[in-house]
């Protein structure tokens, strides 16, 4: 979900960027919004290009017009309800953004070179329209994210139309032990002594703000000097979470560890359960032997298992650094070939049920990546829909169209609310 909404973030914004190079007429004013012929042009062109489609279809151009004033709609529906973002969900979208077209290009330096100007001002400009995106986001999720379906619905649908289901396509249900490469003590102490250090200064009159910019390694707030904007709990990590809510207004924290490094944290100002900080991470700068040990420590994990000392599920509990799937014995899920990468396809292809990767690298986010051994429990074969087997998939589907009816009335009646007109 979450590339799906930077690749929309990607077709709609990088456009904004290059469409004052061309002459430009209004096809379409929603409310305050407008929307350039340039904007739309681009936008045709991305998804025939997806869909293997002539760009120069009329029905085409207005199916996509459509979409793009829907998303104007309910953009103006979430300024009139005052959804709020704050400035940091901001600059960590925009963070996924760039790091998203820097893969896409190959590198900074191309990203640059395309769009003529620094990875600097393609932040600046990007930022408006991150922001309308993440508001108009967030609206349907609260309106849409939660659609409930009865037991009788999903019978009756699959009743129905079962002839017209088609294949449920091959999957994979599969495990995996993750190991994060740990820094050495030393270097652990380094970060941890550096935040002291900091935190001193502060104390001794130095500028949060100064040292922010300078010194922390938080990409989404160093440049606002540390500021994480109003946030409601839930939010952060549990450590940051808990010191952050124990603090007055004004009122410094003491260094704080979390997965992602040291934190010091300032209190800003609270609203019952939102907060207002601002932070100076500090984060473990890896040893060079890390890679090689965690390498070195799954291949024995997994050695151990072909030999039958232990089960894979006994050592995901009690070595693996991703928690969530720890406790389920590192059972990450069932997945299908278009839900994983390709690299994980083509692991997953050369693997019969019952075996047992070497470790291979996992990339979890910007900067924060480990090793793990996948572990293929089950190969599913595509089959005919069967409503015992395939109750969650059948039911995903009908929560689908309800989802998909429900927010085509309410556009319905958005339309009618805030003014909008098309002038092709």
């Amino acid at each position: 979900m979450k590339q799906f909404i930077i690749g929309l973030f990607l077709l709609i914004s990088m456009n904004n960027l290059t469409a004052q190079k061309v002459l430009d007429k209004i096809v379409a004013v929603v409310d305050n919004e407008i929307i350039l012929q340039s904007e739309l042009n681009f936008q045709v062109a991305s998804v025939a290009a997806q869909r293997h489609l002539n760009p120069n279809d009329e029905k085409l151009k207005r199916e996509v017009l459509n979409k793009m004033i829907e998303e104007k709609l309910v953009y103006a529906k979430a300024k009139l309800d005052s959804i709020q973002v704050t400035d940091a969900e901001v600059n960590t979208q925009l963070e996924n953004q760039i790091n998203y077209f820097i893969q896409q290009y190959g590198s900074k330096e191309k990203l640059e070179k395309t769009y003529g100007m620094p990875i600097s001002r393609i932040k600046r400009k990007l930022r408006d329209d991150t922001r309308k995106n993440l508001m108009a986001q967030r609206l349907k999720q609260e309106k849409f994210g939660k659609i409930e379906v009865t037991k009788r619905d999903v019978q009756e649908f699959f009743e129905n139309y079962r002839d017209s289901l088609g294949q449920i396509p091959e999957k994979f249900d599969i495990s995996h032990i993750f190991i994060n490469p740990k820094a050495s003590a030393k270097a652990k102490k380094k970060a941890r002594d550096f935040a002291q250090a900091l935190l001193d200064s502060i104390k001794h009159g130095a500028s949060f703000d100064s040292l922010a910019r300078k010194y922390s390694d938080d990409p989404g707030s160093k440049a606002q000097g540390g500021d994480l904007g109003w946030v409601k709990r839930g939010v952060f990590y549990p450590a940051f979470e808990a010191a952050a809510f124990k603090l007055q207004k004004g009122e410094l924290s003491k260094v704080v560890e979390s997965p992602v490094g040291f934190h010091i944290i300032q209190m800003i100002d609270r609203r019952g359960e939102s907060i207002h900080t601002r932070h100076i991470l500090i984060t473990v700068k890896e040893d060079d032997n890390a890679d090689i040990k965690a390498i070195e420590f799954l291949n024995s994990l997994r050695d151990s298992i072909v030999k039958g000392i232990n089960t894979f599920e006994y050592y995901a509990k009690k070595y693996s650094d991703d928690k969530e799937t720890a406790k389920f014995g590192g059972k990450i899920g069932v997945f299908e070939k278009s839900q994983l990468d390709e690299e994980m396809n083509k692991l997953l292809r050369k693997m019969k049920p019952g075996d047992i990767s070497f470790p291979t690298r996992l990339d979890v986010s910007r900067g924060v990546y480990g090793f793990h051994i996948v572990k293929l429990n089950k190969r599913i074969p595509e089959h005919k829909p069967d409503l015992i087997k395939d109750y969650n998939d059948i039911k995903k589907i009908v929560q689908f169209r309800k989802r998909e009816k429900l927010f085509n009335d309410w556009i319905a009646k958005l339309k009618k609310q805030i003014y909008w007109k098309i002038f092709l």
